[in-house]
């Protein structure tokens, strides 16, 4: 492996999903969340596409030397959660293996950065996480070193070899929507960065618009994938279809933000997460930070609720359906934060 695996702060919106082992702090009374309850808990599903994944990570390079600790992480039976729609595990593996490489990028790259090693290099790192899933048509002089670099780098190997593996249940437009909701996520990580550089927090408003992107958009991307239809690329990117879905993405990782700090407790180190920047902001405890989190997640969910009810009154079945696994990926990514051990162990 190119690159040690270090625990660090969130960014993906995924800090679920981290494979630190749990702070020592005290526990926190979780506030009451809004959410939609989840649709089935098939759990010999979700261990099937779980050790399938595991064998495709050895297969690629990432998390080498840490596999139970991955598989620990439980990323099949958050995809059983989150797609309640379809049962099978080809399709539910080729979501996986996207969001086990998003997940990758952040473990190493965007980790390593948050370490202080050396983050004025994360953008230029984050640029060849782009190109290894939209890649780059390069002189043939070049492009042996470009292809050794994408082989030999696990992340980057990942990513490439995600996006391809994906092609056979998505259409190109399709594809190319994933990759314009990866560019967005890889944009809020270099953004995190960049506070880090300057030793700042930011405030609420501009922490909430970067956790737009950097959140769990690429997986809700391929809800219609995973389903085994297409919502066509002109009523995806209407404003009022595009509204709803980024109400769902933040709505998910504010989530994973009051999750979070109900875990930790706190830290050490400085995290960007909502409950902190508000405590900055505001100069209330923690534990009020997480409150007023909760309710903010609470907002953005009733919010995405009342979209979608009245995108839904036009009749479009298609429209429907895609605004229904939004909701139900809401309520899989609840129930995987609320039974993981990675929040629920003392």
């Amino acid at each position: 492996m190119a690159t040690a695996f270090r625990p660090g702060p969130t960014g993906l919106g995924t800090s679920a999903a981290r494979l630190r082992p749990p702070a020592k702090a005290p526990r926190r009374t979780l506030p009451e969340l809004y959410c939609p309850p989840h649709l089935r808990d098939d759990r010999a599903l979700g261990e099937e596409v779980n050790e399938r994944l595991v064998r495709w990570a050895g297969q690629v390079g990432i998390y080498a030397g840490q596999t139970e600790k991955f598989r620990a992480a439980d990323f099949g039976r958050l995809l059983m959660l989150t797609h309640p729609d379809t049962d099978d595990p080809d399709r539910l593996l080729a979501a996986a293996r996207c969001m086990a490489a998003e997940f990758a990028v952040d473990d190493y790259f965007c980790d390593e950065a948050a370490a202080g090693d050396h983050p004025e290099r994360l953008g230029a790192q984050l640029m060849l996480a782009q190109s290894a899933i939209d890649p780059a048509q390069l002189p043939a002089a070049v492009r042996p070193s470009y292809e050794r670099a994408m082989r030999e780098q696990p992340v980057l190997n990942a990513l490439r070899r995600s996006v391809r593996e994906l092609a056979p249940y998505a259409s190109g437009a399709q594809v190319n929507r994933l990759r314009q909701e990866i560019a967005g996520l890889f944009l809020g990580m270099d953004a995190e960065a960049g506070w880090r550089i300057g030793g700042s927090l930011p405030p609420v408003w501009e922490y909430l618009a970067n956790r737009q992107m950097n959140s769990f958009l690429p997986c809700l991307a391929l809800v219609d994938v995973v389903g085994g239809y297409e919502l066509p690329a002109t009523v995806y990117g209407r404003p009022d279809v595009r509204r709803a879905t980024l109400l769902a993405a933040l709505a998910s990782v504010l989530l994973n933000d009051v999750y979070s700090m109900h875990k930790e407790g706190g830290a050490d180190a400085v995290e960007y997460n909502l409950p902190t920047v508000i405590a900055a902001e505001e100069g209330c405890s923690l534990d009020e930070a997480v409150r007023r989190s909760a309710d903010l997640h609470n907002e953005t969910v009733r919010s995405f609720e009342a979209a979608a009810a009245e995108l839904s009154l036009a009749g479009d079945p298609l429209l429907t359906r895609y605004l229904g696994a939004l909701w139900a990926w809401l309520g899989g990514n609840r129930e995987w934060h609320a039974s993981s051990p990675r929040y629920n162990q003392s």
